[in-house]
């Protein structure tokens, strides 16, 4: 039984609410700076949950999330992929010890190869692994906030699309 209210759902309740903030930003720097924050209530959840690879993967988010805000080096970026598959080889102990890595994978091409739209939809991928990364890890805040995540994310790339829309036909005016 899930004791709602433990240290380690009250910070899967933090990232909640760092999360959906992270998400409902258009400014690509402000969606980096929330998801840092994000990234470190996770951290210190996953450690307490006891999940060794979601936490290491978020520890490698924290750490791609600050250097996405200073560079877009798609060899940085490579850096913390491998670094993320070298972690998932030496902790993951079975198949779904993999959803985190793959999600924190995506996560990082989408921060710095992509931007707008084209970010946001791959980073709805990852939010799809961590969601089953945290059903099975009995994640209460973490599933909520990647099930909100997905709304809020999906609702931000419509007002974008719509956005852009606008903006383009001003400019065929």
């Amino acid at each position: 039984m899930l004791d709602w209210f433990s240290p380690a759902q009250c910070l899967g309740y933090l990232a909640f609410v760092l999360g959906v903030a992270c998400f409902l930003q258009t400014d690509d720097r402000r969606f980096k700076l929330f998801m840092t924050g994000e990234c470190i209530a996770y951290v210190l959840h996953f450690a307490l949950l006891g999940n060794p690879t979601a936490m290491a993967s978020s520890l490698l988010s924290t750490l791609r999330s600050v250097l996405s805000l200073r560079t877009r080096s798609i060899w940085v970026a490579i850096v913390v992929v491998s670094a993320n598959v070298g972690f998932g080889l030496a902790i993951a102990r079975q198949a779904t010890d993999w959803l985190p890595v793959a999600a924190s994978c995506l996560g990082t091409i989408a921060l710095f190869t992509l931007q707008g739209i084209p970010m946001r939809l791959v980073m709805l991928c990852g939010t799809g692994l961590w969601i089953a990364n945290n059903l099975i890890a009995g994640s209460i805040g973490g599933t909520a906030l990647e099930v909100v995540v997905a709304a809020v994310n999906l609702a931000t790339i419509a007002r974008m699309a719509r956005a852009g829309r606008r903006a383009g036909q001003r400019l065929a005016e």
